[in-house]
């Protein structure tokens, strides 16, 4: 098959998946039309993928979980959800407009006690919540600019303990990863927080390829084995 045929496979195969498994939810489908209605962005996890992380942040029963990239919080609607009885979550975005839609989201999936949203410069926020004695977080997911990955990367390990779970998203860049000599700016990050991954005997990490409606992606999973 052509990549393109490729593509439509996984797209059909996500589709089905996602219906067989999925219960209709109006409130992710509200969350994402108010996202579109907006102008955001469609880069958000897929239902699946949504799913999957809510399913992480249940086993290991997350009281606190760091989001670096709200968007237009479809997947802190999935982790807010999965949330242990007390728990929190705060969400860092950059823009103003992409958390306004997070919050208004947030408040219709009455979440807004649980989850809260913090605009403005990612790695200016993370630190502000380590000053503020905000960690550890149980489960921190990194999905935002991918230039800033291998910042965010130092920035959540030392907001872990030993046991978290850090998870970042699009690392695999449709195969691009993989090309030593790309002068693309975004693999040359994920790259770059690969070696950093590598380089630290506190965590134990491994990559997720992946297809589907999103096309060809992946996800780095790490496990906080050492004190940070």
């Amino acid at each position: 098959m052509s990549q393109d045929q490729d593509k439509d496979r996984w797209a059909e195969v996500d589709r089905y998946l996602a219906g067989a498994l999925l219960p209709d939810d109006p409130v992710l489908r509200d969350a994402v039309a108010a996202s579109d209605a907006a102008g955001l962005p469609a880069i958000q996890v897929s239902p699946l993928q949504g799913q999957w992380l809510a399913i992480l942040a249940a086993a290991i029963r997350a009281k606190a979980i760091l989001e670096i990239g709200t968007l237009g919080g479809y997947s802190t609607i999935w982790l807010a959800r999965a949330l242990a009885p007390g728990g929190r979550l705060i969400s860092l975005e950059l823009d103003p407009a992409h958390a306004a839609v997070a919050r208004a989201n947030l408040v219709r999936a009455g979440l807004a006690d649980r989850a809260t949203v913090r605009v403005g410069p990612a790695q200016e926020s993370l630190h502000a919540l380590a000053a503020e004695g905000l960690g550890p977080f149980d489960l921190i997911f990194i999905d935002a600019d991918k230039t800033g990955y291998p910042a965010y990367w130092t920035s959540a390990l030392a907001l872990a303990r030993r046991g978290s779970l850090i998870i970042a998203d699009n690392v695999v860049r449709d195969g691009a990863v993989a090309d030593a000599g790309s002068q693309d700016e975004n693999v040359i990050a994920v790259r770059r927080m690969y070696d950093l991954m590598a380089a630290d005997p506190r965590v134990n990490t491994t990559v997720l390829q992946t297809v589907g409606v999103k096309g060809y992606d992946g996800f780095a999973v790490a496990i906080v084995t050492g004190s940070p």
